[in-house]
């Protein structure tokens, strides 16, 4: 009998571990080479699968190479934002599956965010109406933490790493002058303020800097907002902030759109990006002291630098243990993060399954009992979620440059 062959894409924006979810389905794969024959890439996802982009893991990382995807950070095969059909009765379904059927596929993996569980969903009920056995999976992935039915996200770790690390050599870097000042810190996070909560961390001693963290899970008041800087000068004469991209006001306007500069992008979206500097010019009109805006932008989601050992490891489980799944028959699931304690208290995390149709399309927000009544810090119980998730260090291979060694597809 023909072995089938497994297939795996990456879709949605890049982590610092994306890539580590990937080696645990490949490695995985090419640990089962009784039940799976070849295992493929598609390169720039789903949309370039249609295209014909698809790679062989064993000609593309042959031997050690393939470990090098632990410590790479963007997306190994590319990605996209290519969103299919919502009726299955559109033409490039039977299409896909007659591509599935050329190359004799018969496990589907897709890593990414709420978008890409979409796809992990269309193509699995798809599956189930023509009578096809593949298996379709879903990996999770997203810096904002943000999908549904798991603890977290593979990813998120090192991008709470990064910011808490940064945000603290903000501090430092902000204390220097005894002079009034304000440090707007600017995160991504568009609906969900997971990523600017792990600001938090950053805190060396209770009433730290950061003296203020603003989540869109709330409405954002300019003049409380100035009120409560004002209010902490008493305490500090330097004062540094961290806001959500996504921060707005009781109306629903993004604070970015008071900027009149703000734009959309390709998909119609408020270009959130600029809510810090329009703070900052906020707070140097009206208080009259220095201030300034610091965007941490790309470099948040895909520093190699400071990856979180536990992110990275966690995310390694998640691609083997859904190829696992998928030999054992699963399909239309995600993988998922059930956090449990062990004997001693200690935090430990194992793989789960949830069905893909409860996840896609809806997303997470912070718990509002670990936000703070004002709106303007997050609580001890958030702290106590988010500190396991950005434990140890990964220590990246280095070149004779003394610069990091990254694998690159050619």
């Amino acid at each position: 009998m023909l072995k089938k062959n497994l297939i795996v894409g990456q879709s949605g924006g890049p982590t610092a571990v994306i890539n580590s979810s990937l080696y645990g389905v490949v490695s995985e794969g090419l640990a089962h080479p009784e039940e799976i024959g070849h295992v493929y890439g598609m390169v720039n996802g789903i949309e370039g699968f249609l295209n014909g982009t698809v790679l062989d893991f064993e000609e593309a990382l042959p031997g050690e190479k393939l470990g090098y995807l632990k410590h790479t950070p963007g997306a190994y095969l590319g990605s996209c934002r290519y969103k299919l059909p919502e009726s299955l009765e559109d033409p490039v379904y039977p299409l896909l599956f007659k591509k599935f059927e050329e190359m004799n596929i018969g496990w589907f993996f897709y890593i990414g965010g709420n978008d890409s569980m979409d796809t992990v969903s269309k193509l699995s009920r798809y599956a189930a109406r023509i009578g096809s056995d593949i298996r379709v999976i879903g990996e999770p992935k997203t810096i904002d933490n943000d999908l549904v039915h798991t603890d977290h996200t593979p990813g998120y770790g090192s991008a709470a790493k990064y910011v808490a690390s940064t945000v603290r050599e903000i501090i430092l870097d902000a204390n220097v002058y005894e002079k009034k000042s304000v440090t707007i810190v600017e995160i991504m996070g568009r609906h969900a303020g997971w990523l600017t909560a792990a600001g938090a961390l950053a805190r060396k001693y209770p009433g730290d800097n950061p003296f203020f963290i603003y989540l869109p899970e709330t409405a954002f008041n300019t003049e409380e907002f100035l009120a409560k800087v004002e209010k902490a000068f008493e305490k500090n004469c330097n004062v540094v902030v961290c806001v959500s991209e996504g921060i707005h006001d009781a109306d629903g306007t993004f604070i970015c759109e008071y900027d009149n500069s703000v734009g959309t992008d390709s998909f119609g979206h408020k270009m959130l990006a600029g809510c810090g500097k329009y703070l900052e010019n906020l707070v140097r009109d009206r208080l009259g002291v220095k201030a300034r805006s610091v965007e941490l932008n790309v470099s948040q989601r895909c520093s190699a630098s400071l990856l979180s050992a536990t992110d990275q490891q966690e995310a390694v489980s998640a691609g083997v243990y859904g190829v696992q799944a998928a030999l054992k028959g699963e399909t239309g699931m995600m993988v998922s993060f059930i956090r449990e304690t062990d004997e001693n208290g200690n935090y430990r995390m194992r793989c789960g399954l949830e069905d893909v149709n409860e996840i896609c399309n809806a997303e997470k927000p912070v718990p509002a009992e670990w936000i703070t009544d004002d709106g303007a810090d997050v609580t001890e119980e958030f702290v106590q979620y988010a500190l396991p998730l950005v434990q140890g260090k990964v220590d990246v291979p280095l070149g004779e440059d003394g610069l990091p060694v990254f694998v690159y597809r050619k």
